[in-house]
């Protein structure tokens, strides 16, 4: 009879890294730690993946504010500020929020600026402008992207029997959607 392991065991030594195929090529994917969560295995690697994806578009979208902030200039240029800065703060718990639901399924959370860089969906942000019309317009396509992002997730996690990280991304989801109308409230006026 084979000895149990213990929870401490489980927790901390994390199985070994396996190989997925994208477009031909062999990449090694996140390792996975044992859970007693009930989504099945194979459906928190894929959901693991998935939300690593969209944690480099929310580092990225954070770090993509936070330019905006920094730079903006113009006659609005204290509004517009204040709200990059607020969209920036709301970001930040999204990242977190996504980094903890891939732990808790086990996942390792892959966050960091070099990992995001790599593996972003966002389209780079402009270091050539400053105009605040022209922010504006950056910001809300990122804010854009991201929140399509958001919603395909949200299907795809509905897919793969986790409500909860479903439910996760509505609330993010949610979120862009209204910081994308703070910020195109500024430009819609004059179209």
């Amino acid at each position: 009879m084979k000895p149990n392991k213990t929870l401490t065991d489980r927790i901390q030594k994390p199985t070994d890294a396996m190989l997925s195929i994208t477009n031909g090529t062999a990449t090694e994917t996140a390792r996975m730690y044992e859970t007693e969560n009930d989504i099945s295995r194979a459906h928190r690697m894929e959901l693991n993946e998935l939300m690593n994806q969209r944690l480099a578009s929310a580092v990225d979208l954070q770090m993509q504010m936070k330019q905006a902030h920094w730079n903006v200039k113009g006659p609005s240029f204290i509004g517009l500020h204040e709200l990059f800065d607020k969209v920036a703060e709301a970001v930040e718990g999204y990242v977190d929020e996504i980094a903890e639901r891939i732990v808790q399924l086990g996942g390792v959370a892959e966050g960091t600026v070099r990992m995001a860089a790599a593996r972003t969906r966002l389209v780079e942000y402009s270091t050539d402008i400053s105009d605040g019309m022209a922010h504006v317009e950056g910001v809300a396509r990122a804010l854009s992207t991201f929140g399509e992002e958001a919603r395909n997730t949200i299907d795809k996690a509905d897919e793969l029997e986790d409500a909860d990280t479903a439910d996760l991304f509505v609330e993010i989801s949610r979120g862009i959607d209204k910081w994308l109308w703070f910020v195109e409230a500024h430009s819609q006026a004059a179209k």
